[in-house]
């Protein structure tokens, strides 16, 4: 049995994952909403298909749990999917993962083995220098756990698929028992699992998702760059670029391409993180470093082409709040930077239209002051200039609704 502590995009995608693999597994959260929403058969979050998932099996072999001592006392795996926010300086903070394992350690009064398996993102060496320590300070003689963790792969509108069909599983462990359990728990997925050491698993995760960032920043720099040469169509070099037989089928084609920035939960996170940690250890990665600065600077770069020659009492259209299509998550979306940098040089008179992403931007930006419409065309008719800056399919007719400017901020037109 496997108990799940944080049941957001990672933690419900792996306790459902789990429980499609045969096993019986109970979710923990602190969120009482979001709970009695997953006991009821609803997502708290847009993830395609997952829904139907979560209802096939609910209260079958995915359980909410509101007791988390029966909870541990039954399963022999529990994995940490919790949060682990910017801390000082860009740090990870654990306060999150600390407090989910304190509950484990005080839930287990027996002897039995468990493996406690950190999947929240953290910094190499985060296992081994802090949590393998702080689990040792705590637990009691007679309790007998293995340390673990095991990076998530996972994007947010394919989490399903990527859990499912994953192309590689990491574990990291320090321990033959931790690993063997592990290797048992993974094998019916039938994918290369890849047993490393602590840090190795976690520097896996930071290698994947810095490359990503970096990927966005130079492809941003590089947009820059032929906005100030001029005469160049930027998005056919890009396109041209991916015909180079190196690039074969790949996914990561996507990350080689302008647009606002890198947003959402992980990439502005990881990329600070790993930088942090770095400098911690005495050593300033040139390139991170960069990397963040460009993609802090994107946002007024972005709001400065789409206010150009337009007077600051003219009202500006967004089209796309959520940070990326087919996603309603608004953490860190390029959107609220480019209105705040509008705001900023002056402009006041903002409206917005996003397919799903409308009312997560209002709680999650309530300082922002926006007109909210009920489609593209209804933006494009309140407005001077219209910016699409998060490339919704739909947003492609925009070029249809007439001869006003159209500032193309994903290159998709």
């Amino acid at each position: 049995m496997v108990t799940v502590f944080g049941l957001g995009f990672v933690g419900l995608t792996t306790a459902l994952g789990f429980a499609h693999l045969g096993y019986e597994v109970f979710g923990v959260d602190v969120d009482e909403n979001r709970k009695t929403l997953l006991k009821n058969g609803k997502l708290p979050f847009l993830e395609p298909h997952m829904e139907d998932i979560l209802k096939t099996h609910i209260n079958r072999d995915f359980f909410v749990a509101d007791d988390v001592k029966e909870a541990i006392k039954k399963s022999e795996y529990v994995f940490y999917c919790v949060g682990t926010p910017y801390g000082e300086n860009g740090a990870a903070d654990l306060k999150y993962l600390f407090s989910a394992i304190d509950s484990t350690i005080d839930a287990a009064d027996d002897d039995k083995f468990r493996v406690l398996v950190v999947k929240s993102t953290v910094p190499p060496s985060t296992t081994s220098e802090k949590v393998l320590p702080y689990v040792l300070s705590k637990k009691r003689i007679s309790q007998k756990f293995g340390i673990a963790n095991n990076p998530e792969f996972l994007r947010e509108g394919h989490c399903w698929k990527d859990f499912i069909e994953a192309d590689r599983i990491v574990i990291g462990c320090n321990d033959e028992n931790s690993k063997d359990m592990l290797l048992n728990l993974y094998k019916p997925l039938g994918v290369p699992i890849i047993p490393v050491s602590h840090s190795t698993a976690e520097f896996i995760k930071y290698l994947s998702n810095t490359l990503l960032a970096t990927l966005i920043s130079y492809s941003n720099e590089m947009a820059q760059i032929a906005d100030a040469i001029g005469g160049i169509d930027i998005a056919k070099a890009f396109r041209v670029l991916h015909m180079d037989k190196r690039w074969g089928d790949c996914g990561m084609r996507a990350y080689a391409y302008p647009g606002c920035g890198y947003g959402g939960y992980c990439l502005p996170k990881d990329t600070c993180a790993l930088y942090s940690q770095s400098i911690q250890k005495g050593f300033t990665p040139q390139i991170l470093k960069n990397v963040i600065e460009t993609n802090a600077n994107v946002a007024k770069t972005v709001a400065k082409k789409i206010c150009k020659n337009i007077s600051r009492d003219k009202t500006i259209g967004i089209l796309g709040l959520s940070f990326k299509p087919e996603s309603d998550d608004v953490r860190d979306t390029p959107a609220a930077k480019i209105i705040r940098e509008l705001n900023a040089l002056g402009y006041k008179n903002i409206c917005a239209y996003d397919p799903v992403a409308m009312d997560e931007f209002k709680a999650k930006y309530a300082d922002i002051d926006l007109e909210y419409c009920k489609d593209a065309k209804t933006v494009y008719d309140k407005s001077e200039v219209i910016a699409i800056v998060t490339a919704w399919e739909e947003f492609k007719a925009a070029a249809g609704f007439g001869e006003k400017i159209i500032v193309d901020c994903r290159y998709m037109l």
